[in-house]
């Protein structure tokens, strides 16, 4: 059973305004076993409207089409459904006395143009939509010889989502007949797409019935396994029986086998052993401190830090000598070591991490170059330095690309220790 969003609304294509609708109804729609095969976005013009409707419903069997139900001239999305299915359109009167009695009841005086706001699909069964004026449309019909199910729903989330849980996902489990989807996903760091590939695609081609795809950037590797099967536990079975495979292929580089993001992996084992974490970061300017607490709880684990871009604060903040950096360079593992005892022991943490590179676009030499970091954790009486070259193919990128993958290293190299 296959399912298509359509998010209809011309500012929807601008880089000001995202679709999220369409990642609520895909999570719902997974959970009664129907599959999200394509989402499109498209503008308030009639004809476009038109064809990515009759599109989505030559292909698939649930469309999902949000927002296009105001009472705006741009509002084109039931005429849009009527012309693409070859329906009618009917105005409902019972609608329209609603709408005047809920204009009334604010006080305010409708505008006629609300009323369009009342054309019901003919065969469509009226949503009521107690968050806003436009009531959403169930549409349930034969198109090219199979059977349809189109879902006219507002846009705004606040109208959308309960209007989706309540009335449109119980028609669906009546509708449907009954699949169930089970989906893992498994987190790896510091890994290339392809050499992750190479060494896992051996293993998942045996296992047609579950669709694995890679999501790959900022030196995170993320592997989603999803199985459709009639039985949950069957699904799942398929799905954890892969994923342990996986698990034993990669070993060590995977972080996650349940979906959490690396910054939750090291609280969890900061927790486990009753261990504290302080930072030291210079070319990474506190991203990997934004990362950590970004996560509720964080505060009992991680102490803080200091972000030391002069050589004065590499000394004053993070215990640096200054001689070790006039002889070494600020950018060099002989830094990077002294910093990370240093906050270490300045901040009384269990763990001190450091950051030192060159970010760039500038700044770099022929002996440092653009791209070339050290990231060192103090834990006890041992102190681990790495060197990485974190260099981009274009210059503009170069920046954000040393920064997240420095900072994705570094938690990495926590993690591990942790281990």
């Amino acid at each position: 059973m296959l399912a298509e969003t359509i998010a209809v609304g011309s500012e929807m294509l601008t880089p000001f305004r995202q679709d999220t609708n369409s990642l609520f109804i895909t999570e719902r729609l997974n959970e009664i076993g129907v599959k999200v095969a394509f989402k499109t976005t498209v503008g308030d013009r009639m004809e476009h409207l038109v064809s990515a409707v009759r599109t989505a419903a030559q292909r698939v069997d649930i469309v999902v089409i949000m927002g296009g139900l105001g009472p705006t001239q741009d509002d084109l999305t039931r005429q849009s459904v009527a012309e693409a299915m070859g329906i009618h359109i009917r105005r409902n009167a019972d609608i329209v006395a609603d709408l005047y009695k809920r204009f009334a009841a604010r006080r305010m005086s409708m505008t006629e143009n609300n009323a369009q706001q009342a054309d019901v699909l003919e065969g469509a069964h009226v949503v009521p939509n107690a968050n806003g004026t436009a009531p959403a449309q169930w549409l349930d019909t034969v198109f090219g010889g199979h059977r349809k199910i189109l879902m006219l729903l507002p846009g705004p989330p606040l109208e959308l989502k309960p209007i989706f849980d309540q009335e449109c996902m119980p028609r669906l489990r009546e509708a449907l007949p009954q699949r169930f989807i089970a989906m893992r996903t498994l987190k790896a760091a510091m890994i290339g797409e392809s050499a992750c590939d190479a060494r896992i695609a051996p293993i998942y081609k045996h296992y047609p019935d579950v669709e694995t795809t890679i999501l790959a950037g900022g030196g995170d590797i993320q592997l989603n396994l999803i199985c459709e099967k009639p039985a949950l536990d069957i699904a799942q079975a398929r799905v954890d029986e892969l994923a342990g495979r996986i698990e034993e292929e990669l070993d060590e580089l995977i972080y996650s086998t349940q979906g959490e993001s690396l910054e939750e992996i090291v609280l969890l084992y900061l927790g486990m052993k009753g261990a504290t974490l302080a930072v030291a970061e210079s070319c990474t300017g506190g991203l990997v401190a934004e990362r950590i607490t970004s996560i509720p709880g964080s505060s009992r684990a991680f102490l803080g830090g200091a972000v030391v871009y002069s050589n004065e604060l590499k000394t004053l903040f993070a215990g640096a000598d200054a001689g070790l950096i006039e002889q070494h360079g600020a950018v060099s593992a002989q830094v990077a070591k002294a910093m990370a005892e240093g906050i270490r022991k300045k901040t009384g943490a269990t763990i001190g991490l450091a950051i030192t590179g060159i970010a760039g676009p500038g700044g770099g030499t022929e002996e440092k170059p653009v791209g070339l970091v050290y990231i060192a954790v103090a834990h006890g009486k041992e102190i681990e330095v790495v060197e990485k070259n974190f260099a981009s193919f274009s210059t503009q990128s170069t920046r954000e690309r040393v920064r997240t993958l420095s900072a994705q290293a570094a938690l990495d190299m926590v993690r591990r220790r942790l281990m």
